[in-house]
């Protein structure tokens, strides 16, 4: 799915309403004479008759398939309420909300330390009570127990940085709050969350799932570099292979990416970490070029070994950071959003997201949720970090804005017919 307006489906709300016809004064005569054996008038009588029950029982068909089956039976509201013939929803702006915070994360096991700004000192509450709200349609509200029930032995798997972690964590949180027994969620190995931690996996018993998080920030490999390298070397990506655990991402129903924040020359270059292609090093080569040849990869990766008939594959694009100041050192956490976007937003990185998506052969949703996150100076964890000496305008508290990102996710599922 090459651009980030989604696609529509339209449902009919159809009502009916009884007619009743009660005639004691038409006589047996009458009623001889309007059934005359041959006569034109009774052929028009029973050709309106047929027309009348096929247009019955085709209206019947259409609230069957399109309105129960197409929604997997359930009866799920539909995905966004519109009309307009096209929404972007991530055209929009933020607004007050009192049903927002959708969780408690005082009582989610799964928000870490780091993320929790409140557990960390953070006083006031005004940044978790904004909702998103497109400019053109409505978001409905994310119904952790209908999602529940539609999630009855899938899979869903995040891959990405520590963006991507949030998001999952986000999701874990959301769909707790449908959960009876908040024992029968666990991670898979007992793990604890860490930043470094390449694989984390919580499932849901009661409902035979899993939501699951790997760390590739690159979503390429990264190894040591060829012998005949300068010393300034120490690893290469190897922009033409996929990350070394790329087999375990298969076979997912929801496959949710995101990469960016790990291609800055500080990450890279300054680490000693450059560009290889095949058995030759790009020394050269600027950082967006990298960052395109690594989604090419990807691409292609994806229309080979994904089958999208089955997995819907996601693409989250850049979300912008706040950092202020002559070095961009300095993080000042707003009180409410802001009226304009604002923000480092890597406009090339979005753009070259949405390009090599546009051609990729496969449907694959691109969540263009850079402009949303570019309002939120407030949302950012700032000082209220673990430890606190850590200064940080680039992460989302918990609740907050990646719970958005989610919410959008099941709407997009819901729009293009999810069973």
């Amino acid at each position: 799915m090459a651009s980030a307006v989604l696609s529509r489906s339209v449902s009919a709300r159809l009502s009916y309403r009884a007619v009743g016809v009660n005639s004691p004064r038409v006589s047996t005569a009458a009623h001889r004479k309007w059934l005359v054996p041959g006569s034109f008038v009774n052929v028009l009588v029973i050709v309106f008759f047929l027309v009348s029950l096929v247009l019955a029982m085709a209206c019947v068909v259409y609230l069957y398939w399109f309105r129960y089956l197409s929604r997997g039976g359930s009866g799920f509201i539909s995905a966004f309420s519109s009309t307009a013939e096209d929404c972007d929803v991530f055209q929009g702006s933020w607004v007050p909300h009192d049903s927002y915070p959708l969780y408690n994360s005082s009582v989610c096991p799964f928000v870490e330390r780091g993320f929790n700004c409140l557990a960390n000192g953070r006083r006031d509450t005004d940044y978790l009570r904004w909702r998103w709200r497109p400019r053109l349609c409505e978001v409905p509200r994310f119904d952790a127990r209908e999602i529940l029930e539609r999630l009855r032995g899938r899979r869903i798997v995040f891959v990405g940085d520590s963006m991507s972690r949030t998001q999952w964590e986000s999701l874990i949180c959301l769909l707790m709050t449908g959960v009876e027994d908040p024992q029968s969620v666990y991670e898979v190995n007992g793990n604890n969350i860490t930043k470094t931690i390449q694989f984390l996996g919580v499932h849901f018993r009661s409902f035979n799932f899993t939501v699951e998080f790997f760390r590739s920030v690159f979503l390429v490999q990264q190894g040591p570099p060829p012998s005949h390298g300068p010393k300034r070397v120490k690893m290469t990506l190897k922009l033409d292979k996929m990350d070394t655990i790329h087999q375990r991402w298969v076979d997912s129903d929801i496959l949710i990416f995101n990469s960016g924040h790990w291609w800055t020359a500080t990450k890279l270059f300054d680490v000693g970490c450059y560009f290889q292609v095949g058995g030759s090093l790009k020394l050269g080569m600027p950082i967006t070029s990298a960052f395109r040849m690594a989604l090419e990869t990807w691409a292609s990766w994806v229309e080979s070994m994904i089958n999208t008939n089955k997995t819907h594959v996601f693409f989250r694009t850049f979300e912008p950071s706040h950092w202020s100041g002559l070095a961009q050192n300095a993080c000042e956490v707003t009180n409410r959003p802001t009226l304009e976007a604002q923000g480092n937003v890597r406009s090339e990185f979005t753009d070259i997201i949405a390009e090599v998506v546009g051609k990729i052969a496969v449907p694959v949703t691109v969540l263009n949720v850079t402009m949303m996150g570019a309002f939120r100076s407030d949302a950012h964890i700032g000082t209220w970090s673990h430890p606190s000496s850590i200064l940080d305008c680039s992460h989302w508290c918990l609740p907050g804005v990646p719970d958005a990102w989610n919410e959008l996710v099941f709407a997009s599922l819901l729009r293009d017919g999810w069973r």
